[in-house]
């Protein structure tokens, strides 16, 4: 299947089927050799596999969950993805269950049927993607300043993609700050390096010019 370059997912499911098949044959072969009644043996078979049939509905839904994931691909092999609450890269696509690392490095194991019924962030599908952000700015500075110095920040960054154009107007006008709603496109792999980078170099620029980044603040007065 390497050779034929079969996708890693793919390899990785019939592998788990045809090894839990040959473990079925072994057993019958065994069983046969041993001088065990075939019919016999075929009928317990069947009656103990209706009752663990039973018992495993659950593991079916996530068995036929496995397969409409390979046919239909939300994700493959090394996607990351955000599904469930959970966010992480997929590691492996096996039978019953998925594997994917978080960006902390934890193991995350997910049953197929829930993923299979669930909504399904994929953020490796599409080559570029839209950081979005937005500075707050006093009602006192000069919001056009802000929008200047925030475009600048945005041209000096090779990492920023010419187009789409960036987005830089005020959006809002919130209870203590107005609200500088930037939207720029980059390449998937440069997003929160782009984004974290953005937070700072503003922040640093807005403190040299003086303008102020406000937060919310309550007013107490006090009866006698």
């Amino acid at each position: 299947m390497k050779k034929a370059k079969v996708e890693e997912s793919i390899r990785l499911f019939l592998k788990s089927i045809i090894g839990i098949s040959l473990k079925v044959l072994l057993i019958i072969t065994v069983a046969s050799m041993v001088g065990i009644e075939m019919t016999s043996f075929v009928a317990v078979m069947a009656a103990a596999e209706f009752a663990v049939g039973m018992a495993l509905q659950g593991g079916l839904s996530n068995f036929a969950g496995g397969v409409l994931i390979l046919i239909f691909k939300p994700f493959k092999i090394g996607d990351f993805i955000d599904v469930q609450g959970k966010m992480g890269k997929v590691k492996e696509i096996q039978i019953f269950h998925t594997t994917i690392t978080s960006t902390d490095n934890k193991t995350i194991i997910m049953a197929n049927g829930a993923l299979a019924n669930d909504t399904i962030t994929n953020y490796s599908t599409e080559k570029q993607r839209r950081v979005d952000m937005v500075f707050g700015i006093a009602y006192e500075d000069d919001f056009e300043k802000a929008k200047k110095i925030i475009t600048e920040i945005i041209q000096k960054d090779k990492r920023i993609l010419k187009e789409p154009e960036a987005f830089v107007r005020v959006m809002e006008l919130g209870d203590s700050s107005v609200n500088i709603t930037t939207r720029v496109w980059c390449e998937s792999a440069d997003y929160w390096a782009i984004y974290a980078d953005m937070q700072e170099k503003v922040k640093t620029a807005f403190d040299k010019e003086g303008i102020s980044i406000p937060y919310p603040q309550m007013d107490i007065h006090q009866k006698s």
